[in-house]
């Protein structure tokens, strides 16, 4: 069997690994210790569902036997526990094949979360806001670390657009499914008619880049310094602290006017810069992959509808996997993991449903 050969195969890496990681002279060896011991971890979790898998066969083959030399009245006992046992069998070889699915690179990455009004004027910024703060208080939940790199607010107190990096376990892999245009449909603050808006908000996911990935020459870029605007905060308007970077390669501009000092400034506009240019660098390279994709979770194109937040009817519906919660409340207070969940196992299916294609054909 292709799985349990391969799986044999991992089982015996991984065994190596833990010998290795017992070895003095790799104990020794810092960078080495952490490959390892990464991927270890890496493999922990297969290995883990591999032994469950092995075990509940050893319980079918002794079902098995006792079935063929036991008494008829035995026999049908057992054949429960044999069907019993077969579905669990079935359940944790499809776990496995999820486990084994080709790893995104860049699913243990920290993000830069990037939220932007779109269409519809004040309440388009208004709801860009509450969107900024749904995915904080999800942050807060599952103690993610969330820190404001920019922000651009309205006079109304909403925001044109902001951007946090989010730092703690696996949050691309979390994250990643929110890229893309959220539609809301509400009567604004402003509306004195009582009358239904629909406005747009934009949300990009970024996965942060390491120095090695993305090189920037300080030749190609201009860089503007200007007084930060925008509501609050006594340094607004007193000093050049505000910092404009566009790279001319790309025409990809970052502003950064948070911080009160300049030189802070430009240190989170670079790193914004960097994931921007890391985000164009992957989409290029995943093309073609994403092409032969007959279906597939959209993530990374900006222009795709992906979710509408109805909040006369109290519902949000999630328009990839067709799923609608009818609790905005909870939803918005960032009570968001259900949502999340689905659509990172709507993805998994879709890949398995692949992979199964082209090994038949």
């Amino acid at each position: 069997m292709a799985l349990v050969d391969q799986l044999a195969r991992l089982e015996r890496r991984f065994l190596e690994i833990e010998n290795l990681l017992q070895q003095p002279s790799v104990s020794a060896n810092a960078a080495e210790f952490r490959k390892l011991s990464k991927e270890h971890s890496e493999l922990n979790a297969t290995m883990s569902a591999f032994r469950e898998y092995k075990s509940i066969q050893r319980q079918i083959d002794e079902t098995q036997q006792l079935i063929d030399e036991g008494s008829q009245e035995f026999a049908q006992l057992a054949g429960e526990e044999l069907h019993h046992l077969n579905a669990q069998l079935q359940e944790k070889e499809h776990e496995l094949r999820i486990l084994l699915l080709p790893k995104d690179a860049n699913d243990s990455r920290n993000v830069f979360l990037e939220v932007r009004a779109g269409a519809g004027g004040d309440e388009a910024g208004l709801f860009a806001g509450e969107l900024f703060r749904m995915y904080t208080r999800y942050c807060e939940r599952n103690r993610l670390k969330v820190e404001l790199m920019s922000l651009n607010e309205n006079e109304l107190g909403g925001v044109k657009e902001v951007i946090a990096l989010i730092s703690g376990d696996n949050v691309y892999r979390t994250l990643k499914y929110e890229s893309g245009v959220h539609r809301v449909q509400r009567v604004p603050a402003t509306e004195s008619q009582g009358r239904v808006h629909t406005s747009t908000v934009t949300v990009a996911v970024l996965p942060e880049a390491e120095d090695v990935e993305v090189s920037i020459n300080e030749t190609e870029l201009r860089i503007d310094t200007f007084r930060a605007g925008g509501a609050g905060g006594q340094h607004v308007n007193r000093t050049d602290s505000a910092v404009r970077i566009t790279h001319l390669p790309t025409g990809l501009v970052v502003a950064c006017q948070d911080e009160r000092s300049q030189l802070k400034n430009k240190s989170k506009a670079l790193k914004i810069l960097q994931a921007k240019l890391l985000e164009q660098a992957q989409i290029e390279q995943e093309k073609a992959f994403a092409a032969e994709r007959k279906l597939q979770v959209g993530r990374g194109d900006r222009s795709e509808r992906i979710r509408t937040y109805n909040f006369p009817q109290s519902r949000v519906t999630d328009h990839r996997i067709n799923h609608t919660t009818h609790a905005i409340g909870d939803f918005m207070e960032g009570d968001i993991s259900d949502m999340l969940s689905r659509l990172a196992a709507f993805d998994q299916e879709q890949l398995l449903r692949e992979q199964a294609e082209r090994e038949l054909g």
